[in-house]
């Protein structure tokens, strides 16, 4: 092939185009299947977020609205039932019947106290009864230790809390802010992607927690002690619980309360209760571990962030989900693993269409040297053929004895010319895979015996001596082999000593005979110049020579050592160079046994 050069040019500029055809797509493939990943991740912990505040507002709804279910008069420690929706605050008069305040008795979780502010600023608690209440209180309802607590809570509010700013605070949150849910949007059919389509739900969803909140804070007359609601013309006014943060210890959001103003004939009083804020925050962050197990809740202050997604609906507060576990990365996508498997096939096909290409090139190669030394074989002999028989023809040959001699060269060369023909159809014969031969059970003897005269005859044309060694009783043994082939390889080898070591000093070319395990072992050795190093490793390949090296070396085409290692091969033996041998070269023909 001339030129290859500019074929392993064409093949690398196709194969740069696919490869960057390859990546252009790989990397746009990875780019949207990366967003596809981080939108599906986003929508998986929106999902998370909406569940978790939905049970975390379900538990604070049932808190606010046991509160907002409380009546005016249970933040007294005792009231007299018989003006609990008139005159409540006014002074006791002799005989009237006082009842205990359900909150002195009542166990409530997460509150640390319930309070109460008047007019003038003072605070009082009904878990803190005074005077001879407190007696009253300690002997029948409740314990000193409990009342000494509540009084310690008390003590810390009275410091920190005053009406006027408790006031402004609750006055500032506004009613539409609370207790007015907002319209549900309607989600539009222009979304641009995913994330926006998670937002929208995720408002959809705060809002409709907030409307569920405000209707279950709305439920009063939960609680079956209370008396019955006051008339419409009733001086007493309720409002519902607002949560606040006010200035207190418990983190960047102080105190939380839920405070509602309170009107009694037409004073303002401001009722609550002190929210215990840490326990509180860790029974919400447990009912959604399963969902957000490394998730936080922190304060919002008021007016800022109120429609956030991610508030909670029944308070100031803004979850913060932290990191989501169970969410893949990707690397094990459809699309990547569709991308390895492309990009493998690609490789495997670019490195087979290589391996052909090199093949294809090297068999060029290979059989325009065949072709050369072939047609340099057959002129040799031609050439002799068209001389010598025009000389006999014409008659100028007329001693005898010379007539003798180129009779028998003329039947040298014809041998020479029967071998190269029969060697090149038995290869073409093995390439279309018939080899034409048939293995069957036969004794080593028999064949060495069959092949004998042939070699010693080809080795007496050389100047040379075929000798015969047998070790043991190697020709008895019975072996598994094609006798037409085997004394073909033969007769290969026999030849290549006699091209390369007629010249030796020591003409003997040895034929051996041994046994080892399971095989016997032919050995075909000369004491000629030997196979160089640089030669072994092309040794067995077919047409290595090309018409130069037939012409500046032995005859021949490199044909009879390719086709005698695959003959070997084919019958289940071997043939390879001996190479602790120095002097001279060495081939080993093994054959299996019958045994």
């Amino acid at each position: 092939m001339k030129r290859p050069w500019l074929t392993w040019l064409a093949f690398g500029l196709c194969l740069a185009v696919v490869f960057a055809a390859m990546g252009w797509v790989s990397v746009a493939l990875i780019r949207l299947d990366r967003a596809e990943i981080e939108a599906r991740r986003q929508a998986a912990i929106e999902e998370n977020v909406r569940l978790a505040l939905w049970r975390m507002d379900s538990l604070l709804s049932r808190i606010i609205a046991r509160e907002n279910a409380r009546p005016y008069f249970s933040y007294s420690a005792f009231y007299p039932a018989e003006r609990a929706y008139t005159k409540l605050f006014a002074e006791l008069r002799q005989g009237e019947i006082l009842v205990p305040s359900p909150l002195l008795t009542e166990n409530t979780p997460y509150i640390k106290l319930h309070f109460q502010f008047a007019p003038d600023g003072t605070i009082t608690s009904p878990q803190v009864p005074t005077g001879n209440q407190r007696d009253l209180a300690e002997s029948k309802y409740t314990s000193y230790k409990k009342i000494n607590a509540a009084e310690q809570n008390l003590k810390m509010l009275q410091t920190r809390l005053k009406f006027a700013t408790l006031t402004t605070l609750v006055s500032g949150i506004r009613q539409d802010e609370v207790a007015q849910p907002a319209g549900r949007a309607v989600i539009s059919n222009n979304l641009k992607n995913m994330q926006e389509l998670q937002q929208k739900r995720s408002m959809d969803e705060y809002r409709a927690r907030q409307d569920s909140n405000i209707k279950g804070s709305q439920g009063q007359g939960q609680l079956g002690y209370l008396p019955e609601p006051p008339q419409p013309q009733s001086p007493i006014g309720e409002n519902t619980m607002k949560p606040v943060w006010a200035e207190g210890t418990e983190g960047t959001g102080g105190a939380l309360l839920l405070v509602r103003p309170v009107s009694v004939n037409k004073v303002e009083y401001l009722q609550g209760c002190w929210l215990d804020w840490p326990k509180l925050k860790k029974d919400l962050l447990e009912s959604a571990k399963d969902l957000l197990p490394a998730a936080d809740i922190m304060p919002v202050e008021p007016g800022t962030e109120l429609e956030s997604p991610r508030m909670l609906a029944a308070l100031p507060a803004k979850l913060l989900p932290g990191a989501v576990p169970g969410l893949g990365n990707g690397a094990t996508s459809p699309v990547r693993i569709t991308l390895i498997i492309a990009w493998c096939c690609v490789l495997l096909g670019a490195a087979a269409v290589a391996v052909l290409l090199s093949g294809a090139m090297s068999l060029s190669e290979r059989r325009g040297a065949f072709v050369s030394a072939v047609t340099h074989e057959l002129r040799t002999p031609l050439t002799t053929f068209r001389i010598y028989s025009e000389m006999l023809k014409e008659g100028m040959v007329t001693d005898e004895d010379k007539k003798k001699d180129y009779l028998k060269v003329l039947a040298s060369e014809a041998d020479r010319l029967s071998h190269l023909v029969e060697n090149v159809l038995a290869y073409a014969r093995l390439e279309r895979g018939r080899a034409g031969g048939r293995i069957e059970k036969i004794k080593l003897g028999d064949i060495i015996e069959r092949a004998k005269e042939q070699l010693a005859r080809r080795a007496e044309q050389a100047g040379m001596e075929l000798a015969i060694e047998a070790q043991g009783d190697s020709l008895s043994l019975t072996v598994m082999a094609d006798s037409s082939a085997v004394e073909r390889i033969l007769f290969n080898l026999v030849d290549n000593a006699c091209k390369y070591a007629s010249g030796a000093s020591d003409k003997t070319i040895h034929l051996q005979t041994t046994t080892e395990k399971d095989a016997a072992v032919i050995r075909i050795r000369d004491h000629g110049p030997g196979v160089s190093g640089s030669d072994e490793g092309q040794l067995f390949k077919p047409f290595r020579k090309s018409a130069k090296e037939a012409a500046n070396s032995a005859p021949g085409v490199g044909l009879g050592l390719a086709l005698s290692h695959r003959l070997a091969r084919e019958m289940g033996g071997d043939l390879y160079l001996d190479g602790s041998i120095t002097t001279g070269a060495c081939f080993v023909l093994k054959l299996p046994s019958a045994s």
